[in-house]
């Protein structure tokens, strides 16, 4: 199966979250061909949960993991880590009381 650029799936994941109101904005651009992707949600009190992409080897599948959940200053200070230490990842920030960030939906570990 193709897999999409890193690029391609960013654009695609804003849109999805654009047509259900779901704030959200690449925060950092990463290589548009393969650079990893994190997902900050922001619940916007305070606290945040960090996923990232994962491989499932019993079910043969890519899902998304947490990475990292806490206070919301203390996963910026990660992220900007990360950003240092991978200046090919991308990192998206979504904006919802609620959490929701549509990463469970099919088709968007792919």
């Amino acid at each position: 199966m193709a897999r999409l650029t890193s690029g391609f799936w960013v654009n695609a994941y804003l849109v999805r979250l654009n047509l259900a109101n779901i704030p959200a904005y690449v925060v950092r651009s990463g290589e548009k061909q393969a650079g990893a992707i994190l997902v900050k949600i922001n619940t916007l009190d305070g606290k945040a949960k960090v996923f990232q992409r994962s491989y499932d080897l019993e079910a043969d599948r890519r899902i998304w993991t947490v990475l990292d959940e806490g206070c919301e200053p203390e996963l910026d200070a990660m992220l900007e880590r990360q950003g240092h230490r991978d200046p090919d990842v991308w990192i998206v920030e979504v904006e919802d009381r609620g959490g929701r960030h549509l990463l469970d939906e099919p088709g968007l570990a792919d």
